[in-house]
């Protein structure tokens, strides 16, 4: 999937491409059919960098709500010929879960489409697991025979329709179709997830990898093969050397670090990183350089699973290199440095910002780590950070950090952060938006009243209007 185009912060479709409150509060200050051209275009093209761990979908739906939307956009993008030509789950994915949450707010008109789009589309599964939470059973069993006939009567048919019941997200229908009496839906069904079962049974009885009684060379072999086959193996050999490597292995442990093959030296690193070796640092040290990108990525990364005093010390000498092992000696500050590592965090977030902009992947230990350490004069930098990224992930971190830096966060961005397309943002927001904002006490009595609110955050509502809550 390629990266999609976000539109500038400042106007009504960037706001809802990011998932921000404001983008519901414009929405529903804007021409209807202005909002609505902006939140059909967010849910027939995914904005999300990272579409498996994002959230936008309940946030969608309570704006069609809201602005009383039609779902005939998703209808046809659902509907169109490109269906069975582009098959990728984000093409359609964020259509069916916005469909989902619609049906479970009691949209007859999402759940007929869900119903529809399982029976004939290309991406049947994700609707079927939709279905599975919100529909009834007679509606389920309806389904059953044309879902079974994607699935020929051949032996290819069998082995997918028994992956199919075994990767099943929600089992729901396949165990209410498992008991159907008829000839061409239960038997099969109960078929299908036999064979699963037994595949799986299979698989276990075939493991791959260290076998009991592998020496410290043979580790290393597997982990060099492994990188030879395209696969990283430096983390499991590290643990298979904690189970094999005795005292009288150090020497040969700390050689293969300083100049073993790529697989062993990765492995090796990793290892006396997590045995805290006194040795460790300056072997990360030297591998952080290594013309191998490989080694030079490893020693980085069992760098950042160090702990302990040591680790920090070295990270404030190396927080000041422009490496990735500077950056990464600034994330470990971020994380466990204390007060006096403040300048050292705060200057690294400023650089992230100014050097890779607002979406850098080391912005989300550096904005914790401002929010861990209280660094007031970092607010500026993190209200940038909060309206411009496009990761609402980020903006979550963002958000929590303002609260414990920024003393305007609660009359500020808490305010809209009630509307926010992320539980934990919303969570925050309950916990710290002043009460004394009609908008505030409005949004939360609807928060803690809604059935599709995860329970923390109506956890953190009910703790500002329960009944022992002064009154604003």
């Amino acid at each position: 999937m390629f990266d999609p185009f976000i539109a500038p912060s400042g106007t009504l479709l960037g706001l809802l491409q990011r998932g921000r409150g404001d983008g519901t509060l414009h929405a529903l200050a804007a021409p209807r059919p202005e909002a609505l051209a902006a939140l059909n275009h967010c849910v027939l093209s995914d904005p999300r960098h990272d579409w498996q761990v994002e959230n936008r979908s309940l946030y969608y739906a309570r704006l069609y709500l809201d602005l009383d939307g039609g779902i005939e956009e998703i209808e046809r993008h659902l509907c169109d010929p490109d269906d069975r030509l582009d098959t990728d789950d984000s093409r359609t994915g964020l259509a069916l879960a916005v469909l989902g949450h619609l049906a479970s707010y009691g949209r007859d008109d999402a759940l007929a489409l869900l119903r529809r789009y399982a029976a004939t589309g290309a991406n049947w599964a994700w609707a079927l697991d939709e279905l599975a939470l919100r529909d009834d059973d007679a509606g389920l069993r309806a389904l059953a025979v044309p879902v079974l006939g994607r699935f020929p009567a051949t032996e290819e048919g069998a082995a997918e329709l028994a992956a199919a019941v075994r990767d099943a997200y929600e089992p729901r229908p396949w165990r209410l179709w498992a008991d159907d009496p008829r000839d061409t839906v239960g038997p099969r069904v109960r078929a299908a997830s036999e064979q699963g079962s037994f595949d799986r049974w299979q698989r276990q009885l075939r493991p791959g990898g260290p076998r009991p009684g592998w020496s410290v060379q043979a580790v290393f072999d597997w982990a060099q093969q492994g990188l030879e086959r395209g696969s990283t193996l430096h983390v499991p050999a590290a643990r298979c050397l904690t189970a094999v490597a005795g005292p009288e292995d150090r020497p040969t442990i700390i050689e293969a670090a300083r100049s073993g093959p790529e697989g062993a030296r990765c492995a090796a690193l990793h290892y006396l990183a997590e045995a805290k070796d006194p040795a460790v640092l300056d072997l990360i040290e030297a591998g952080a350089v290594s013309a191998s990108r490989t080694v030079a990525e490893a020693s980085v990364a069992a760098f950042e699973r160090m702990c302990g005093d040591a680790a920090v010390d070295r990270a404030r000498r190396w927080a000041r290199r422009l490496d990735a092992l500077g950056a990464s000696a600034a994330g470990v500050l971020a994380c466990r440095g204390g007060a006096q590592d403040a300048p050292l965090v705060l200057g690294a977030l400023r650089e992230a910002v100014r050097g890779e902009g607002p979406d850098a992947p080391r912005l989300w230990t550096l904005v914790d780590g401002a929010g861990r350490l209280g660094i007031g004069c970092a607010a500026p930098v993190l209200r940038h950070v909060y309206r411009e990224t496009s990761s609402s992930h980020l903006r979550g971190r963002a958000a929590r950090a303002l609260a414990a830096t920024d003393p305007s966060f609660a009359t500020g961005f808490a305010v809209e952060c009630l509307w926010d397309c992320e539980e934990t943002t919303r969570e925050v927001a309950a916990l710290h938006a002043e009460t004394g904002d009609i908008r505030v006490a409005e949004r939360l009595r609807r928060l803690a009243a809604d059935p599709a609110e995860e329970a923390e955050v109506q956890t953190a509502v009910r703790s500002r209007i329960g009944p022992d809550t002064p009154a604003a």
